[in-house]
């Protein structure tokens, strides 16, 4: 059986070259003033177009003149503008309108898609040479909708699949949150004219206190927005009501700035801040207060001032600011992203098929269709060289997630101070030498796979943030205190026995049975030998074609002697010396330059008293030297520290600078 690479990376360009533009157009339209807004989506239509091969992109906005009514005001090309300001959309449109009042999207490949009450729509895109559409609303959160995105061919008919049609909602999100934001920004503007001739002309929640006096009056409208009780409730004092219902946490700030008022450190209160109504909870209030009178000390003895129910305005801002926040963390993930499929798609090119027909390599591949289309955690165990991420690569796949990249970390090949970092991310300055701040592969991988090989490599501190992201689904970037939640499905891979290292405190058993959910143990090469020669032909065919040889022919006496080899490398060590053959043979006979007498020579076995110096040497490295205590090199070896230091002196193993004692926690 073979299971075959999909060929994916042109689908990997063309996500990078979006991520790219996407990249490009957010970190634009973020900080851009309101009056360039128009300008550069009309700029940015264009490079959309021309990226996907659309003919025509019409926006339409909802007229703020005439409620109901939808008004093109941005086209491309710019030879549609004086075609798309004759449009009517209640008139020509009168079906697409309705799904934009109702929020739908509208994906039309061919006219006759359309349902027979949208006849109409049909007439007139025929009128048009319209053979496709999607139409698209815009809107952000709950808000009221700011209009529709048209996408339109002409003559040509195309289909909208799932991922244009996401990117292409990405771009119309864009798009949405900068005209929600010019909009906004006109209606603060707007709000803070007609604020200031209220508070001037005593139009808006108008109080007036005689501090000399100790008299409050209040109009209706003060009334109604502070939740006070009626006039005839006796003793009722207005302005303590007023600070009781302060919001505790803008408590101390807005007594703070009626003090300064009061006594003569500014002559006007501007401030916004939250007040618990007594019936309608949490509103904000934009509170404008002067001082009328002051005494000979400057103190006021007289002060008048206006209060206005801000809160419909807060919490869209709030929802601006949290799209706002989505599309910085979309733009951060999809750049990251891009860079890693640049990174990747050599990578994939180069990926060899898992062939063979043995029964081991068949209940491997039986155990892959099972386990692929959950989302359990999968830990593959195996030599080095057997085949460990192509067997992930082929779970990934049959899963619903296959339609995403399978984002790859090798735990073996990272300093040890960079793993957290690699796999969580990090914010610029988290630790020395963080100058910019950088997406982790989780945050990458959210909705696809995360393939950690060597997994048993993985530092005790990373283990345990390791645990929580399975358990929980969420994690901290370094130097960051907010919570990243993703949905990541981890297949892990070892050429090490975990249960061993579990009961030798070198992995912890809670992550190892997290890992552990469906085992698949990648039997190494000289458990199948029945699988080598089609094997080698593969190897042979890929080789021939890239060297422009012609192979034709391997001897049954090579082909057994192949077969007879006990491969400690594995897979790999068999492709390497097809490789090696392949590069030598000059016909159409294949050779393998270490057969018969030019066998090479075999590096002789290392002694017991090699081996173990070498493993506390390797243990000594990875815990910077340090012999004692619970992160010291006798705890990781299971040995008495002073066993350890008996050992060391046998071996010759002497502790770095003679003058330190070795023994240091």
């Amino acid at each position: 059986m073979t299971i075959a690479d999909t060929g994916q990376p042109r689908e990997f360009e063309a996500q990078a070259r979006f991520g790219s533009l996407f990249a490009e157009l957010s970190s634009k339209f973020i900080n851009l003033p309101p009056g360039e807004v128009d300008r550069e989506i009309e700029v940015a239509l264009r490079s959309v177009c021309e990226l996907f091969q659309i003919d025509m992109a019409v926006l339409w906005q909802w007229s703020d003149e005439a409620a109901g009514v939808l008004t093109p005001t941005h086209a491309y090309p710019p030879s549609a503008d004086s075609g798309a300001s004759r449009l009517s959309a209640e008139e020509q449109f009168p079906w697409v309108r309705q799904q934009m009042v109702a929020g739908r999207m509208v994906a039309i490949a061919r006219l006759d898609d359309l349902p027979t009450e949208a006849a109409v729509d049909r007439e007139n895109a025929l009128r048009l040479g319209i053979t496709s559409s999607l139409t698209l609303p815009l809107s952000v959160g709950g808000a009221p909708h700011v209009g529709a995105l048209a996408f339109n061919t002409l003559q040509l008919q195309r289909d909208w699949p799932d991922a244009l049609v996401a990117r292409l909602r990405l771009v119309a999100q864009v798009f949405t949150n900068a005209l929600a934001r010019k909009r906004a920004d006109q209606a603060l503007r707007m709000s803070e004219v007609r604020l200031a001739a209220g508070a001037e002309l005593a139009g808006l929640g108008f109080y007036e206190v005689d501090l000399g006096k100790g008299t409050v009056y209040v109009d209706e409208r003060f009334r109604d927005l502070c939740g006070l009780p009626p006039d005839r409730e006796q003793g009722l004092q207005p302005v303590e009501f007023w600070i009781e219902h302060l919001h505790h946490d803008d408590r101390s700030r807005v007594m703070d700035e009626r003090r300064r008022l009061h006594d003569g450190a500014q002559e006007q209160l501007s401030l916004e801040y939250r007040y618990l109504h007594p019936t309608q909870g949490e509103k904000w209030i934009h509170h404008v207060a002067r001082v009328a009178v002051r005494d000979t000390t400057e103190r006021a003895t007289e002060t008048y001032g206006v209060l206005r129910d801000i809160t419909t305005r807060k919490l869209a801002e709030q929802a601006l600011r949290q799209s706002l926040a989505e599309i910085e963390r979309l733009k951060d993930r999809l750049q990251a992203e891009g860079e890693y499929l640049k990174a990747e798609i050599g990578v994939a090119l180069n990926l060899s098929e898992i062939t063979g027909q043995s029964a081991a390599i068949q209940k491997v591949l039986l155990l892959a269709n099972q386990v692929g289309p959950t989302n359990s955690a999968v830990l593959i165990h195996g030599e080095t060289g057997t085949g460990k991420e192509l067997l992930a690569q082929a779970i990934h796949r049959l899963s619903p997630r296959g339609r995403h990249v399978m984002v790859k970390v090798n735990c073996a090949a990272l300093p040890s101070g960079l793993v957290e970092s690699e796999l969580f991310g990090r914010e610029k300055g988290a630790f020395t030498g963080a100058l910019t701040r950088q997406i982790g592969r989780f945050e990458v991988a959210d909705g696809s796979t995360l393939f950690l090989d060597e997994v048993g490599e993985l530092p005790p501190d990373v283990q345990v943030k390791l645990l929580r992201v399975l358990q929980e689904g969420e994690f901290e970037r370094l130097g960051s205190p907010r919570t990243i939640k993703v949905d990541v499905r981890v297949i892990a891979a070892t050429n090490r026995d975990l249960a061993n290292d579990v009961r030798k405190g070198r992995f912890r058993e809670d992550l190892y049975y997290r890992l552990n959910v469906f085992p698949i143990r990648m039997p190494p090469l000289r458990e199948r030998a029945e699988d080598i020669p089609p094997m080698v032909w593969v190897f042979l065919e890929d080789f021939s074609s890239r060297m422009g040889k012609k192979i034709t022919q391997v001897p049954r006496a090579t082909m057994d002697t192949l077969q007879h080899h006990s491969w400690p490398g594995n897979v790999r060590e068999l492709r390497n010396v097809i490789e090696h053959g392949a590069i030598i043979t000059t016909g159409d006979t294949f050779k393998v330059p270490w057969l018969g007498n030019d066998a090479p020579s075999v590096a002789q076995p290392q002694t017991l008293s090699d081996a173990e110096r070498e493993h506390i040497l390797r243990t000594l490295e990875s815990t910077h030297w340090r012999i004692k205590g619970p992160k010291g090199a006798a705890a990781a070896l299971g040995l008495n520290p002073a066993t350890l230091y008996s050992r060391m002196k046998k071996l010759g193993i002497r502790t770095r600078g003679q003058t330190e004692d070795a023994g240091t926690s």
